[in-house]
């Protein structure tokens, strides 16, 4: 798998931010990624070695929404990943690969 195409965005909410205090980051991934991809992802675009990670797969909900509209949310999967000596990583600068590349004519 491509390495730039196993991170897809980080996942923001007050949980993840208390978790970024120690050095635990929360990514939503690509959903054939591995725990070798994430690692090894994490380490070509921020440089730093990985611990530990831990994927969850994120179950489909759906909701009503008014009347009759029925909105239905994805499934996919997250990565939860570790650095090694509590190493700080700025994920406000995350690159996302879809958006970076070149169109094509």
């Amino acid at each position: 798998m491509d390495l730039h195409n196993v991170l897809v965005e980080p996942i923001t909410t007050e949980k993840s931010a208390m978790l970024q205090d120690k050095a635990t980051y929360v990514f939503k991934i690509n959903k054939h990624a591995t725990k070798v991809d994430v690692k090894n992802a994490v380490k070509m675009i921020y440089g730093g070695d990985v611990e530990s990670v831990r994927i969850t797969r994120t179950q489909p909900k759906s909701r009503f929404v008014g009347r009759n509209l029925f909105l239905k949310r994805r499934m996919g999967k997250k990565a939860v990943f570790r650095m090694k000596d509590g190493k700080a990583i700025d994920i406000t600068k995350f690159v996302d690969s879809k958006k970076s590349k070149p169109k094509k004519k």
